[in-house]
């Protein structure tokens, strides 16, 4: 009988552990959905999800468009990147304007100092998901991130009304998912649940993925608010006369609205540098940076709830 090989190099890193499980993620969705959608903002957990799509179909092009709910308070250099990698792709970009929502009369822009467009990006998504009839949509979501995070399942059902109800979510057996839904209802897919913020910044240096230079140390006008380094440049953060701006050299861990997306004091302007500034922090990326998630602990499941993100 002839000897079998052994073979001492079988074992898989995390890092493609982690891959071959949302590349499947994605395989699987498309498979059982009529009208998925990448929900694509230019920040680096949806540079990740577009790499994994690629690889997921490739070579074939991915086969649905992506969607960027557009709060109108973005910064620059995200907008200018995100415009820049769909045109590279070739992949179809859907713009969800909450400006649009706002003109048409379905929301009502949030006034005063603390006042973000964030909450209204739930009613912007809804329409578009309702207009296209998009059934399911592929999020960045880590369960890393934060609490409410942690509850969801990789397929997380909405009901007709976009609602998330944590009660009310399916059992995953494995990687066994439901994807039963009647018209009207859609999911919300986060290929990304398992993987951390670090495995993130990993997977981007392994694989040579380009970043908006935003992510790494850069000078800023900024101001202090609640501990948190806001924008001053953009305008958008609603500085009052007693918070006073000043240049500092800072990062961003995460890119979301401007008026409530706080910076991290860093010197990291490399990869490597910002890997390792990643591993040792005991504070969430959410935890340190988002001002709307500091309003109290049950901030984002109350705005999952109403079916944010």
């Amino acid at each position: 009988m002839p000897q079998i090989a052994q073979r001492s190099d079988y074992l898989l890193s995390q890092l493609d552990v982690l891959e071959a499980e949302s590349i499947q993620i994605f395989r699987e969705v498309a498979a059982e959905f009529e009208r998925p959608v990448l929900l694509f903002s230019g920040g680096k957990d949806s540079i990740v999800m577009l790499r994994l799509a690629q690889k997921a179909f490739w070579p074939a092009p991915i086969p649905f468009p992506v969607m960027h709910v557009d709060t109108g308070h973005n910064f620059p250099e995200v907008i200018e990147f995100r415009d820049r990698r769909v045109a590279e792709t070739g992949i179809r970009l859907v713009v969800a304007s909450v400006q649009d929502s706002i003109d048409s009369g379905r929301v009502v822009e949030e006034k005063g100092r603390r006042a973000s467009r964030n909450r209204l990006q739930t009613t912007t998504l809804l329409d578009a998901i309702e207009e296209h009839q998009f059934d399911a949509a592929f999020g960045g979501a880590r369960r890393d991130e934060e609490k409410a995070r942690a509850k969801e399942r990789v397929v997380s059902f909405r009901d007709e009304f976009g609602q998330w109800d944590p009660k009310n979510q399916r059992p995953e057996l494995w990687n066994l998912f439901n994807t039963r839904i009647v018209r009207g209802e859609h999911v919300r897919v986060f290929p990304l649940s398992n993987w951390t913020e670090l495995d993130i910044w990993d997977y981007v240096r392994r694989e040579e993925l380009e970043l908006p230079l935003i992510y790494f140390a850069h000078n800023r006008r900024v101001f202090e608010r609640d501990g948190l380094l806001l924008d001053a440049e953009t305008g958008f953060a609603n500085r009052g006369d007693d918070e006073p701006e000043f240049d500092a050299t800072v990062r961003y861990r995460t890119v979301g609205d401007a008026s409530c997306t706080g910076a991290v004091k860093s010197t990291a302007l490399t990869l490597d540098e910002v890997i390792e500034e990643i591993a040792a922090t005991r504070i969430t990326e959410r935890g340190q940076t988002r001002a709307d998630d500091r309003t109290s602990e049950a901030a984002m499941e109350d705005r999952k709830k109403e079916g944010y993100f």
